[in-house]
């Protein structure tokens, strides 16, 4: 993709001029850095993006993050244990044969390709039923009457007031990933010269559930900078997967978007061109009124044009960014 991030977007017909014309319009409009732009793209959902202040070495200066309401979307785990195959799919392919309207990597596997590095259950299902070191558990659907009221939240395993077994009974869903930022907003990765590109989840003020991506090289105490800078409130959030093997996708009305990882500095080398990987295990969401899949047929997407614009494009469309509130 020549070195930028890149938006797939599959749009109507009646919308391509449109688009291309306030498209080229916008270009020269510069997107200041540290500005957040946050639109709507469905109930529930909102895009946010800004151009960071740090300057990375191999990408372009820019974070992307969805901000989902867990009151109107439901946070699942799908993956090659779920669906009983031997292979792992892009999360474009994962969502439109599940029916997710997004989704991101669930965090980081063993060598099997399929076992999750950590403790990942959702309801009956467990993936790996044993806890390692790792500080960050991410938990959602709250089950029976004394449980948190709170749909969705990221506990610190090293804080006093944290039970692992009551997180494990009180919750539906559960996966434990390494710590980027720990409760209530503390940057917890150290100094260090390795970058590479980051798939994160993490939670703001408000309870929202954040699927965080960078295709640009950043250290992670860096990107956390970043994170805690940018006035979306993130109070906690962990790592789920790095290098080329970090994705992020959404199909949402007229916008899809697709956004996958390069390969570290330690690679020495720049492969955006080459396409996202499969990957084994995700976190899908769908909307509460919507019944989970039957396991889980194949969905398709709308009929349409499809091309690829640059990422840069899209606040421009969207319009000069503006400052939001933390939250």
């Amino acid at each position: 993709m020549g070195g930028r991030d890149w938006f797939l977007l599959r749009m109507s017909k009646r919308t391509v001029a449109a688009v291309l014309a306030m498209a080229a319009v916008a270009w020269f409009v510069p997107l200041p850095a540290g500005a957040v732009d946050c639109r709507p793209v469905a109930s529930g959902i909102e895009i946010c993006r800004w151009t960071t202040r740090v300057r990375p070495p191999v990408g372009k200066p820019e974070i992307t993050v969805l901000r989902i309401d867990p009151h109107r979307w439901i946070l699942e785990y799908a993956g090659t244990g779920t669906m009983g195959e031997p292979y792992g799919y892009t999360a474009r392919t994962w969502c439109r044969r599940l029916g997710y309207t997004a989704c991101i990597n669930a965090g980081m596997f063993e060598a099997d390709g399929r076992t999750h590095v950590g403790y990942l259950r959702d309801e009956d299902h467990v993936n790996n039923g044993r806890l390692n070191k790792y500080l960050s558990v991410a938990a959602y659907g709250p089950k029976g009457e004394k449980t948190p009221a709170a749909p969705f939240r990221i506990f610190d395993l090293d804080d006093p007031g944290v039970k692992w077994s009551e997180i494990r009974r009180n919750y539906r869903l559960v996966v434990q990933n390494l710590r980027l930022i720990k409760r209530p907003g503390r940057n917890r990765w150290p100094r260090g010269r390795r970058r590479w590109s980051e798939a994160a989840l993490g939670e703001d003020r408000r309870g929202n559930i954040l699927f965080i991506f960078s295709q640009a090289l950043y250290t992670m105490n860096e990107f956390n900078r970043e994170l805690l800078d940018s006035g979306l409130g993130i109070v906690a959030a962990q790592h789920l997967e790095g290098g080329a093997e970090a994705q992020l996708y959404l199909h949402a009305g007229d916008v899809e978007l697709h956004m996958w990882g390069r390969h570290g500095t330690d690679f020495g080398k720049d492969d955006a061109r080459r396409g996202p990987f499969p990957i084994p295990n995700i976190l899908g969401i769908r909307p509460v009124n919507l019944q989970p899949p039957a396991h889980r047929g194949t969905s398709r997407g709308k009929g349409g044009i499809a091309f690829i614009i640059p990422a840069s494009w899209i606040a421009r469309i969207f319009g000069r960014p503006v400052k939001v509130p933390a939250g």
